[in-house]
């Protein structure tokens, strides 16, 4: 007869409920639909700066614009104190619709306020407002659909329901390079100015509230609830994260500052930088760009269902390796050739992976349910935001500098402060997930 030590443990269910496949669809469209709004921003840059700042010096408006856009990254950091300790104390649910209502009103006051030569110095003091709460909502927006999606999953598919939340942030920016490029291509230029732009900010809004509808179909997590009748819930959660578990908050930030900074430069700046620095057609970058993150979405699940066959240390670890290894060949082999870059990019997105298909469920599983959208959300906002945030200006200003062939230094120190993370933190694939 075999003891309690002895006996074999049971394999982890592999299957999902129609309760857990509907939760991660609503968890994943109404993440996509909130990342639409945030990217129609930097989209349309040049134009909301005409709008919403004097046209007297184009320069200056657009850096003003550019600013504000910088400000959304400042918030995110709060957002994800106040949004994710929100999640832990009254549920996933009641968060993810908090904040996707955010985005969606960000985006309509944006669409609907008048520009500067109807309001004044009002126009560009709302249109902070406005990106001021868009950043406020991204920044819990991470925890709290890491949370949602990762306890909504069977127990041996964790990281492919948690991979759904990078799935959704790459679709969102996806669908919102679409609405521009359909906007700029039918519509004149005098037309985009004066009313395409804002149906673009409309058409994002309505996508909002169509996520608000679906985030409010489903029900709670099991672990939320749980939780709550367990009487394991946290006054303060934002408290009790950092006094609690602070070697699980440092191991968030550690996990996330290579993922951040390459994810950043490779999938956002890479077509910039290798304008800059080779000639290639900005055009020609970007349809680089657009091919290469299909491929990314489409294999993001798969990675993620290798995470749970294999471990999350070893897809982690090969994703930091490949960087420190490959850096320098890569950014060196950059030239004016479209397939050269479509190549470079899409092996360095193809490394990252290993990072984005894990983020999610690593990070969740550091801790346990009743601080967990906040020990997600507030580390990893502070690392994107000192990391992934100034990732394209320090390229810029070393390119500038006339050091650009030094970024391969940059790309894999980030890689091996990383490496030393996964390779020390405790495998959690098969820990006992609440």
């Amino acid at each position: 007869m075999k003891t309690a030590a002895t006996a074999p443990r049971t394999a982890p269910s592999h299957k999902l409920t129609p309760r857990q496949r509907k939760a991660i669809i609503a968890g994943t469209v109404g993440n996509t639909v909130e990342w639409v709004d945030w990217a129609l921003y930097s989209i349309f840059a040049a134009i909301i700066a005409d709008v919403f700042f004097p046209k007297s010096d184009g320069a200056a408006a657009l850096l003003s614009t550019l600013a504000v856009f910088a400000v959304g990254f400042v918030m995110r950091p709060v957002g994800a104190a106040v949004l994710g300790a929100y999640a832990d104390r009254k549920g996933r649910k009641k968060g993810l619709t908090l904040t996707i209502g955010l985005m969606a009103g960000a985006g309509f006051l944006i669409a609907f306020t008048p520009g500067y030569e109807t309001i004044g110095i009002a126009a560009p003091a709302i249109l902070l407002v406005a990106r001021l709460i868009q950043g406020f909502s991204a920044g819990g927006e991470f925890g709290s659909s890491s949370a949602f999606l990762v306890e909504s999953a069977a127990p041996g598919r964790r990281a492919f329901a948690g991979s759904w939340q990078q799935v959704s942030v790459a679709g969102g920016v996806l669908i919102a390079s679409l609405l521009g490029t359909v906007f700029t291509s039918l519509l004149g230029e005098d037309a985009l100015h004066t009313w395409g732009w804002r149906v673009a900010f409309v058409v994002g809004g309505l996508l909002g509230l169509v996520g608000l509808w679906l985030r409010v179909s489903v029900e709670d997590t099991a672990s939320f609830t749980e939780t709550q009748a367990g009487g394991k819930a946290r006054k303060n959660p934002l408290v009790a994260m950092f006094r609690e578990h602070p070697a699980a908050a440092l191991r968030v930030a550690g996990i996330t500052i290579a993922g951040t900074l390459t994810y950043y430069i490779w999938v956002n700046y890479l077509p910039t930088y290798a304008n800059l620095t080779t000639g290639i057609p900005l055009e020609k970058a970007l349809l680089s760009q657009t091919l290469c993150l299909i491929v990314f979405v489409v294999l993001l699940p798969f990675a993620g269902l290798l995470s749970d066959r294999l471990g999350r240390k070893p897809t982690m670890a090969g994703f930091a390796i490949g960087f420190v290894l490959l850096a320098w060949p890569m950014l060196h082999l950059l030239n004016d050739s479209f397939v050269v870059l479509f190549l470079v990019q899409l092996t360095g997105m193809l490394l990252i992976l290993g990072y984005s298909a894990n983020c999610a469920v690593i990070m969740a599983e550091q801790f346990p349910p009743e601080v967990r959208a906040t020990g997600i959300a507030l580390p990893y906002a502070l690392a994107v935001a000192l990391f992934g945030g100034t990732a394209p200006y320090v390229t810029t200003w070393m390119s500038d500098a006339g050091h650009a062939d030094k970024l391969w230094i940059y790309v894999c120190g980030a890689a091996l402060v990383s490496l030393v993370v996964y390779l020390t933190m405790p495998e959690t694939k098969d820990k006992e997930f609440a």
